[in-house]
């Protein structure tokens, strides 16, 4: 396994933490919070494994990257539309461990030579899909950690997403040989978070519903109680 999939799938905090810049809406997300204290924060609560927005929609930037790998030892994931090896090599120089590779934007042999260069790479492919076409298209998901999105990414995810995606999706999931299955984006409840990881997911990938919550701490502290 590569270490952002081994780490997460060993985690006792299978949560992906995101570092985003403002929601898909344009609504500021950090407050008075800094990039490094949301970190900082991350860290202090068990999570091991973080993912940063780099793309535009969500007011990130490629130094964006460089700015959180330099802070934290932890795995990084890059969430941005990369398309070409060119983009996963930059990623790999800024520190990252792993890269969003987002099926519906990607041919089935775009999204397959990304995943094997990433792999030669020493890099994580992070494979989101929303339906069991895209997953079909995958030819090496043992590989990869391979996250399904609810929410609608045609409309720039501006809907409230559907858990009922991943629990629809699961099974396929596992048939395939999926080895690191993570439902991602859409999760505000840790109960419902909870309820994924004891269906058989090994991780949430939580962005807005951390970065939103009254206190991060305290929402993953619910989470670890409802684990038990």
């Amino acid at each position: 396994m590569t270490r952002f999939t081994k780490t997460l799938v060993e985690a006792e905090v299978p949560v992906i933490g995101e570092i985003k810049l403002r929601s898909s809406d344009g609504v500021p997300l950090l407050g008075d919070r800094s990039v490094e204290q949301v970190l900082d924060t991350y860290r202090d609560n068990g999570i091991e494994c973080v993912s940063v927005v780099t793309g535009r929609w969500f007011g990130g930037t490629a130094d964006l990257l460089r700015r959180v790998t330099e802070h934290t030892g932890l795995p990084v994931l890059q969430k941005d539309f990369l398309t070409r090896r060119a983009q996963l090599m930059a990623a790999r120089d800024q520190g990252a461990a792993a890269v969003l590779l987002t099926a519906s934007v990607l041919s089935a042999d775009v999204l397959n030579r990304l995943a094997e260069s990433a792999l030669a790479l020493g890099l994580t492919p992070f494979v989101e899909i929303v339906d069991d076409r895209e997953l079909a298209a995958l030819r090496c998901p043992e590989e990869c950690v391979v996250a399904v999105n609810n929410k609608d990414i045609k409309n720039r995810e501006r809907d409230q997403g559907d858990l009922r995606r991943s629990t629809g999706l699961l099974a396929a999931l596992r048939a395939a040989g999926v080895r690191c299955a993570v439902s991602a984006s859409g999760i505000t409840s840790p109960a419902a978070g909870a309820e994924l990881i004891a269906a058989g997911y090994n991780g949430l990938l939580v962005g807005t519903g951390l970065l939103t919550a009254a206190s991060p701490g305290a929402w993953l502290t619910e989470f670890r109680r409802c684990l038990r």
